[in-house]
């Protein structure tokens, strides 16, 4: 199919761009370059249209002369501290925008749309691993554009019979490819694995652990981190599937948790070297275990996460930050 990939040169977005070119897809990168890199360009091979998701014309344009059958929207704005400061920015980059691309896909005849959606639309879960009827209780402005956009959707369809979507909610994302010709590089970088990698390479003095007194057995928070690739691999999955289905809204996670502790622990052990770390108090909004439970992607899309354990995840991201310490170089 002829895919346009909305924040093709993101973290996310390039790896799935890759591996649609593996599964013989033709994707095309749509990014303004605001928060994604020019280099992926170069790198994938696949042709590229660098504006503004919120230009009609130049988004129109480009559904038609590339014959786009499929959208993969990756372009949002995901850093939940900074949308609890700046939420209009959020509403409108997140939501706002979104809704320009869905008008455009209804003047060019477009009627399939996956959507890089979030676990922050349940909020703080009521009970772990998180199933796909988990109350949706965001608690930040970024988990409610997500939501708002999910919302969005299903009015949508409701309207229009002919529009399939897929709402693919997913917990950490992390690794890099494991060629080695894609990574993550963000400014700032929040995440944590990169971030005890960048301690490791000397970018910074330490790695900072917000709490240790969770009821957790170690003592700090659990997460659920799920491989760059296996999210790009289900989002190909949901793309094929949506003629049966029409509607999709999954969770994609590997249904198992991590402690911050065992994260940086694996670290050493796959770089050879000591992490200095400070402990310090907890953090507000931090919950205290969040994974998934992804039998229901496993039923309809016959998909599981192949990298399960944190070692073989940090050793592609190892492989990435030791050979491009300075990212892509294009900022």
């Amino acid at each position: 199919m002829n895919v346009l990939v909305a924040g093709g040169a993101g973290y996310i977005g390039s790896h799935t761009v890759k591996a649609l070119q593996r599964g013989g897809h033709v994707p095309v990168i749509y990014d303004n370059a605001g928060r994604g890199h020019k280099a992926v360009e170069r790198i994938t091979g696949a042709p590229a249209v660098w504006a503004d998701l919120n230009d009609g014309q130049a988004l129109g344009a480009a559904l038609r002369e590339h014959r786009i059958e499929c959208v993969m929207h990756f372009a949002a704005y995901a850093y939940v501290g900074e949308s609890v400061h700046e939420p209009l920015m959020y509403y409108a980059n997140n939501v706002a925008t979104t809704i320009n691309v869905l008008r455009c896909m209804q003047d060019a005849g477009v009627k399939r749309f996956v959507f890089s959606s979030t676990c922050a639309v349940y909020g703080d879960p009521e009970r772990v691993p998180m199933t796909e009827e988990e109350s949706k209780k965001p608690v930040s402005p970024y988990g409610r554009s997500k939501w708002h956009v999910e919302q969005i959707l299903q009015d949508l369809s409701a309207a229009d019979p002919s529009f399939q979507y897929a709402a693919l909610r997913y917990f950490n994302a992390s690794g890099c490819d494991p060629e080695g010709e894609l990574g993550e590089d963000h400014d700032p970088e929040t995440h944590l694995i990169p971030v005890v990698l960048q301690t490791v390479l000397g970018q910074r003095d330490k790695v900072v652990v917000f709490g240790t007194d969770y009821p957790t057995p170690d003592g700090t928070c659990i997460r659920d981190y799920i491989h760059v690739n296996d999210l790009a691999e289900a989002h190909i999955r949901a793309m094929d599937a949506l003629p049966a289905h029409r509607v999709i809204q999954l969770n994609l996670g590997t249904g198992r948790g991590f402690s911050v502790r065992e994260i940086i622990q694996t670290v050493e052990k796959v770089t050879g070297k000591r992490v200095p770390v400070e402990y310090g108090p907890r953090r507000d909004g931090d919950a205290i275990a969040l994974y998934a439970d992804p039998s229901a992607a496993g039923k309809l899309l016959k998909w599981e996460a192949r990298f399960k354990e944190p070692e073989e995840i940090i050793r592609t991201a190892w492989n990435w930050f030791e050979k491009h310490p300075r990212g892509y170089g294009d900022r």
